[in-house]
């Protein structure tokens, strides 16, 4: 372990958009620049413009690491990406040593579920009034896809093979959405790829080619059908944070992205169906709220890629 005490890069890296950032310990973001995410120049391009972006924005700055935040399966040790459906071409990239060779800084790769929990553990959801964090906390991305950060006695989880854990590819349904290879999947009902092809599942009329934020508009001014879609939705939703709430009882369930986005639309019943699905007592236990961070939380967990191999960054629990 070593004392991360300069400025960091971050790097959150995804389908959509990339946001290269400079920002320090205390979760602040001194420099930020967002883009379109390049796909079309393939993995090697890609890296190449992030870290063009990098060097100016550091130019003449004491940085002391890089942290990225990316999604899909990947070794986060090894720092090498496995194929996301997000980011094709991204076949066995060996991101983590393509970056120190470029940028000359010890670079740390994270699965972005993982760096969301540790953002909300360390600067949102997870701090406790009286100081310190919370023992146990499970965070969603609710993104793209479903991703589940899981941090249980203070400590993030990994696997032995540093591997990412999909619960998003969990079956939740025998049929449903194809999303991501899989039908009945929890993220073909609850992400956002899922709820768009959950609408065009059961409203093929209506909903064939429609974006969640038009979906959600119809929702809130009180179209049925679209509030069919989100009820589904959110029952399937509070299905899985059982399970998941049932094996670790966490302190707090912190909801990312459409989580923030949509709380109105799936908080409730999502926590209706864990309050029937649960012990009581874990139900009594744990809190499910949207991030604490709201939109700033994929800035912030990109530091955190990095923070968390600072000395004693994740020894602060209260149990």
């Amino acid at each position: 372990m070593t004392t991360i005490a300069n400025l960091i890069l971050g790097l959150d890296i995804g389908g959509t958009k990339t946001v290269v950032l400079l920002g320090d310990s205390a979760g602040n973001v001194h420099v930020r620049q967002q883009f379109a995410s390049p796909l079309h120049h393939g993995p090697q391009g890609m890296i190449e413009q992030i870290v063009a972006v990098a060097r100016e924005i550091s130019i003449g700055q004491q940085v002391a690491a890089v942290g990225v935040s990316i999604g899909g399966p990947m070794d986060s040790a090894a720092g090498v990406i496995l194929g996301p459906p997000h980011l094709p071409g991204w076949e066995h990239v060996p991101l983590k040593a393509m970056l120190e060779q470029q940028l000359g800084l010890p670079v740390y790769v994270e699965h972005d579920a993982r760096t969301g929990a540790l953002a909300e553990w360390h600067f949102g959801s997870g701090r406790l009034p009286e100081g310190g964090h919370v023992s146990d906390l499970i965070f969603l991305t609710l993104g793209t896809g479903i991703g589940a950060g899981i941090i249980t006695g203070g400590r993030l989880l990994h696997g032995k093979s540093w591997r990412t854990a999909e619960a998003g590819h969990w079956r939740v349904a025998e049929d449903g959405p194809l999303v991501f290879g899989k039908r009945g999947g929890w993220e073909s009902y609850c992400s956002g790829a899922g709820i768009a092809a959950l609408a065009a599942e059961r409203f093929p009329a209506r909903f064939r080619s429609v974006s969640v934020p038009e979906l959600a508009t119809l929702a809130r001014s009180g179209d049925a059908d679209a509030q069919t879609v989100f009820a589904e939705s959110a029952a399937k939703l509070g299905y899985g944070i059982a399970l998941l709430c049932d094996l670790f009882v966490p302190d707090v369930v912190a909801l990312g992205a459409l989580g923030v986005r949509l709380t109105d639309l799936l908080l409730p019943t999502a926590q209706a169906v864990v309050e029937r699905e649960t012990l009581p007592h874990v139900a009594a236990h744990t809190r499910i709220v949207p991030a604490a961070l709201g939109e700033r939380i994929g800035d912030v967990a990109a530091l955190c890629a990095a923070l968390q191999h600072s000395e004693g960054w994740m020894l602060q629990a209260h149990n």
